[in-house]
């Protein structure tokens, strides 16, 4: 098959591009899940001026297409002397795209919490700080995992956006092949099941998860 000798002929090039697609959806989802819920929490303090802030935060970048996001870092941001890569102009965008969808589900997370809990929590002489970190945040984070995993894959098969910036992952490579073989349909089909090896284990991960705190809950 087309499918096997392309592997067993490129697959230094796509197990490079599949490490590389690895690693910036682990750094996207990192700092995306930091950004989010720090989101998340500014669009509920009880300052106008930071919720605002940040619900224009949410709101921009959730209403934009990720490419422009990317785009800007690559293209836009060297003009000035600040010079990116195209993994990194990639992973930057990953980042700041997937935050403002995170912030949604934490932030709908937090508001899930009985009101009593943190009144509980204020009168036992916790700050407001200490109450967010040790009592709502804890249980909103099993009450957002579902979504947070459907972002978690998300993220993943967004990050074929690099390829527009030669950002070096499993959808770059695959291009490089398909214009060397002309094998484009039996190419792509490899990607798409290489694609599969990082999305499934995945799915199944957070599954087991989400039916591991169902039984301790």
């Amino acid at each position: 098959m087309e499918i096997i000798n392309l592997f067993q002929t490129y697959w230094p090039m796509l197990l490079e591009g599949l490490k590389n697609t690895l690693i910036a959806s682990a750094i996207a989802l990192v700092g995306s899940l930091i950004i989010g819920t720090l989101m998340a929490i500014m669009e509920l303090h009880s300052n106008r001026v930071i919720a605002r802030l940040a619900t224009a935060y949410v709101e921009f970048f959730r209403n934009i297409p990720l490419l422009i996001i990317v785009m800007f870092f690559y293209v836009a941001v060297p003009l000035y002397g600040f010079p990116i890569s195209g993994f990194w102009a990639g992973v930057i965008g990953l980042t700041i795209y997937t935050s403002s969808f995170i912030a949604d589900n934490v932030r709908a997370g937090i508001l899930s919490i009985d009101k009593g809990q943190r009144e509980a929590g204020l009168s036992q002489g916790l700050t407001e700080d200490e109450v967010m970190r040790y009592i709502v945040l804890p249980q909103a984070a099993r009450k957002v995992l579902p979504p947070l995993g459907n972002q978690t894959i998300n993220l993943v098969k967004n990050s074929s956006i690099l390829a527009m910036v030669a950002g070096l992952d499993l959808m770059y490579y695959g291009d490089l092949v398909a214009s060397e073989t002309f094998l484009t349909i039996d190419t792509y089909v490899l990607v798409g099941i290489l694609y599969l090896f990082i999305t499934v284990p995945l799915t199944i991960g957070i599954q087991r998860i989400e039916r591991h705190l169902g039984d301790r809950y």
